[in-house]
């Protein structure tokens, strides 16, 4: 499914093992090889049919892209997750539904990803825009901390993620917290590092809340293709709008700004679909052998518990317990685990030691980070981060 080509694409440094060990794989999977005869497909389809492709993107392709979406996290209407080639596309469109000449209340925590932080801090400049951000640590108490924030104010907008981008800690009993949220208040997941990494249930909430992940992750299709789940009868109108938003009635179109009752209420414009070909191509290949969420998270789950054994015995100055950044490693945590080495020169080090020992990992400041794959061999045993 992965040829032994992927995993040493990256060439072992001299005098280290032969095989390069990826452990970047919450930034970029690698590719399954079903996905090269995806992309060439796109391309003989584009350049056989030109313009004639999109009715069998938007009649084909996107329907099943939705379904398999819908399937993996048990929601009930395909026809309500909105595709764009990034989230933050997405949720800036959410953003735009809100009168911009009235106040703006916006609460998320201290934790978010680079995009969305950066997006809010911006937004703060003006001066009817508010944020308040809730501290993620201790996590023990961040679930009662948000939920009674959340309640307290009467915010337009609530974000928060499902597994938090630098440390692969789970929010605890997010879902649950969404499920309460008042009335008025739209709420937003960003499920990136958690979607087809763990086993996600949105059957309860899927009137609740707006979910985001994409494919450049677990899925591992690569970059391009996002998607943002809609809550049944949202009557939002986006300020940023694309004319994919009128694909159902370009034919018949009036002269007002209307929106349709589906994904389409929240589209854009023009994209590349390649990696919507590979995305179903990877659905494909997982049905036929088998593979499920579940036993990707399982699978996970048991590398992680070597990696820790081998990390307990190796007495490791920085990779050890006391600066591994955790809540829950059995049942609240991603894919990844994040150690923090106290200063960004000490992560940059650590990582070109591991480089040099033929263990490719990434780091987000004074956090390092060191991931998991189904593609890691079943008795992986991860000695080679801890040999020095």
């Amino acid at each position: 499914m992965y040829k032994k080509f992927y995993r040493e694409f990256l060439q072992a440094p001299s005098g280290s093992p032969s095989s390069m060990l990826h452990m970047a794989c919450h930034s970029h999977h690698y590719w399954p090889d079903v996905t090269l005869d995806a992309v060439q497909q796109y391309w003989r389809d584009s350049a056989l049919l030109a313009d004639e492709k999109w009715g069998p993107i938007f009649e084909e392709k996107i329907p099943s892209w939705q379904a398999a979406i819908a399937k993996s996290l048990n929601l009930p209407r395909a026809d309500l997750i909105a595709i764009a080639p990034n989230t933050h596309e997405l949720v800036y469109r959410l953003l735009s539904s809100f009168d911009p000449s009235k106040p703006l209340r916006i609460l998320t925590t201290d934790g978010e990803f680079y995009s969305f932080t950066r997006q809010l801090q911006r937004l703060e400049e003006l001066p009817q825009v508010e944020v308040t951000r809730v501290a993620k640590e201790p996590y023990a108490t961040l679930a009662e901390r948000f939920e009674t924030e959340l309640h307290k104010n009467e915010y337009h907008l609530a974000y928060a993620s499902l597994v938090f981008f630098d440390s692969g800690v789970v929010f605890p009993r997010l879902l649950e917290v969404a499920a309460q949220k008042p009335h008025d208040t739209q709420f937003v997941i960003d499920g990136y590092h958690g979607f087809f990494a763990r086993p996600i249930d949105l059957s309860t909430i899927a009137d609740k809340v707006f979910f985001t992940a994409g494919s450049y992750k677990y899925l591992g299709a690569g970059e391009g293709l996002c998607f943002m789940t809609i809550p049944a009868n949202c009557t939002l109108r986006p300020l940023n709008t694309g004319w994919f938003a009128e694909m159902a009635e370009l034919e018949n179109r009036s002269g007002e700004v209307g929106y349709s009752d589906n994904w389409l209420r929240f589209a854009g414009a023009t994209m590349d679909y390649s990696t919507l070909y590979k995305a179903l191509a990877i659905f494909d290949l997982f049905h036929r052998e088998g593979i499920t969420i579940e036993k990707i998270h399982s699978y996970v789950l048991n590398a992680q518990t070597r990696f820790l054994s081998s990390m307990d015995n190796s007495d490791h100055p920085i990779l050890n317990r006391n600066n591994l950044i955790c809540h829950d490693l059995e049942e609240g945590h991603g894919h990844f685990f994040t150690f923090d080495c106290s200063q960004p020169e000490v992560s940059q080090r650590v990582q070109e030691e591991l480089k040099a020992r033929a263990v490719l990992c990434d780091r987000r400041q004074q956090f390092l980070r060191l991931g998991f794959a189904i593609y890691h061999d079943k008795d992986e045993t991860y000695q080679q981060v801890f040999n020095s």
